[in-house]
C-alpha cells in the first residue's frame, strides 16, 4: 500500500532550518520538548495548560484543562483564570497542539477518550469541541493513549497498551480533523515486522519523537493497562507484574514507519529528548526503575545504539526519573525524581558524559518539567498517575514556576491544585494570544 506523508516549509529538515530556529532563541519561547513541526510562541509565553486530573469530591471531580496566567504584571499573574472540564475522570495524562496550534488534544489513559479543544479562538480559555469516544475499535486494539504528536497536517498518538489491557502498544495517526488515519503495531520477538533486534523486543509503548533531518523516530516503553491503573504498593508486591514493563527503545525510518532496530534499554525508558542542534544526532531518555541516563546517538559509521551515560540521584533508593527537560542549546538536561520530588540538573554539552552541576527538592513528589526555549523559566507539576501519587500530607498537588539563570532555582509563584479545588496537575504546555494574531 502507498503511503504518502506531508511535508511542512520548515520541518528542521537542513542544517540551515534548524540553525535559524536556534538563532532565533532569543525571540522563541516555547517549550524545548515540542514537536519540530508545530508554529512556536513568538516572545514570551502568556499562559499555562494545566491537563488535570479530578479527584472525586473536589470541585466538580472531573479532568479538566487549566489555565493559569503567567503574563508579568497581569492582575492574575500566577493565577488559575480558565478551567475546561471534560466530565468525569478519565486518568488525565499528556496531550499536544497540533502543527498549526491551534487545537490541543489530551488524552485519558483510563478510558482510552482523547479531548480536543480549540484554543486559538480565545487563548486564555479553550474549549472542548470534540472527543474522540472510538480509539479502541478505529485503531485495531491499540488503547492507552498517552499524548498527541504533531506531524505535518497530523498527530501522531502512541499508545501504552490494548484492549486486553497487556503490553503490546502501537502508534496511531489521525487527521487534524480528529479522523482515524493508520494504525502502526510495535515489534515484538514474534512479530518483528522487520526489526533488528538486539536482546528482545517486547512490544511495550509511551513516548514518540521525531528527528526529521535524518528520517529517524524514536519510540520508547512503560506497561500496559494491567499496571498502570494498579495502586503502586500493590502493584510493587506483585513479582510477576514488575516483569511486565518496558526494556526496549525502537528506531523507526520515520518516512516508512518502519521499525529499523529494537534497542535494549533495561529498566523502563520514558520520555525521549531530541537535541535540536544542527549536527546533533542523539536523543536522552531516563529510565525510571534503575535511575539511569541513557544517551540514543548515532555513531560514526552511521549505526544507532543506545548507552547508559549516568546516574540519577542513588539507583538504591529508587527515586523514579519521570520527566527531563533538554534546553535548546543542547547543554543542560533537568530531571525530575518522583520519589524523592527533586529535580537533578546535568550539564550534558558532552553527551556521552554528562556531570551533575545542581539540584532542588521541589516537592513531597514531583512529576513534569516544561521549560522555556530562552532557558529562563521552568515549571514543575507534582502528578504522575493517580493511583501512584503518595498519600497523606506528601500527596502534595501542585504547579510551581521558578527562574532559571544557569546557576540556581529562584521561586516565581506556586499553585496548590488541591486548595484551588482542581485536582493533580500533570502534564504543561505554554499558550500565547500573538500565535493567533500575527
Amino acid at each position: 500500500m502507498l503511503k504518502i506523508y506531508a511535508t511542512p516549509s520548515c520541518q528542521l529538515a537542513s542544517p540551515l532550518c534548524a540553525a535559524l530556529i536556534l538563532a532565533a532563541g532569543s525571540v522563541l519561547a516555547d517549550e524545548t520538548c515540542q514537536s519540530p513541526y508545530m508554529s512556536k510562541i513568538t516572545g514570551i509565553e502568556d499562559f499555562v495548560y494545566v491537563w488535570t486530573l479530578g479527584i472525586e469530591g473536589l470541585g466538580d471531580s472531573s479532568d479538566k484543562l487549566v489555565t493559569i496566567d503567567v503574563r508579568d504584571g497581569s492582575p492574575t499573574f500566577g493565577k488559575p483564570i480558565h478551567a475546561a472540564s471534560v466530565g468525569g475522570r478519565h486518568e488525565a495524562h499528556h496531550g499536544g497542539f497540533t502543527d498549526d496550534r491551534r487545537q490541543f488534544w489530551a488524552a485519558g489513559l483510563s478510558d482510552s477518550k482523547i479531548f480536543i479543544f480549540d484554543v486559538a479562538t480565545d487563548p486564555a480559555k479553550p474549549r472542548l469541541v470534540k472527543v474522540i469516544d472510538d480509539f479502541i475499535e478505529k485503531s485495531g486494539g491499540a488503547a492507552g493513549p498517552h499524548g498527541a504528536y504533531a506531524l505535518p497536517g497530523r498527530m501522531l498518538i502512541p499508545s501504552l497498551s490494548n484492549r486486553d489491557g497487556t503490553g503490546r502498544a502501537a502508534l496511531v495517526e489521525y487527521s487534524n480533523e480528529g479522523d482515524y488515519v493508520v494504525t502502526h503495531w510495535l515489534p515484538t520477538d514474534a512479530m518483528p515486522n522487520g526489526a533488528r533486534i538486539e536482546a528482545r523486543a517486547d512490544g511495550y509503548g509511551y513516548d514518540a519523537r521525531v528527528l526529521p533531518r535524518r528520517n529517524v523516530m524514536l519510540t520508547s516503553s512503560f506497561t500496559g493497562l494491567e499496571n498502570y491503573m494498579r495502586p503502586l504498593a500493590d502493584l510493587m508486591k506483585d513479582g510477576d507484574a514488575m516483569k511486565r514493563f518496558g526494556q526496549t527503545m525502537v528506531l523507526w525510518d520515520f518516512h516508512t514507519r518502519q521499525p529499523r532496530t529494537v534497542l535494549s534499554v533495561p529498566g523502563v525508558p520514558l520520555e525521549i529528548r531530541w537535541a535540536w542542534g544542527p549536527h546533533h544526532s542523539y536523543a536522552f531518555t531516563s529510565t525510571a526503575l534503575t535511575s539511569k541516563l541513557w544517551l540514543v546517538h548515532e555513531d560514526e559509521r552511521g549505526t544507532w545504539r543506545a548507552k547508559e551515560v549516568a546516574e540519577i540521584g542513588d539507583p538504591t533508593k529508587l527515586p523514579v526519573p519521570v520527566d527531563i527537560s533538554l534546553s535548546a542549546d543542547d547543554r543542560t538536561l533537568f530531571v525530575d525524581t518522583f520519589m524523592d520530588g527533586t529535580t537533578r540538573v546535568f550539564d550534558v554539552s558532552d553527551p556521552h558524559r554528562p556531570q551533575q552541576i545542581y539540584e532542588k527538592k521541589i516537592g513531597a513528589q514531583l512529576n513534569m518539567v516544561s521549560q522555556s526555549w530562552d532557558g529562563k523559566r521552568i515549571y514543575y507539576t507534582s502528578s504522575l498517575l493517580a493511583n501512584w501519587d503518595k498519600t497523606g500530607p506528601d500527596n502534595e498537588q501542585f504547579l510551581k514556576a521558578f527562574k532559571w539563570d544557569g546557576k540556581e532555582l529562584a521561586p516565581r509563584f506556586a499553585i496548590n491544585f488541591a486548595a484551588e479545588g482542581l485536582g493533580r496537575p500533570h502534564m504543561m504546555a505554554f499558550g500565547a494570544a500573538s500565535l493567533y494574531t500575527n
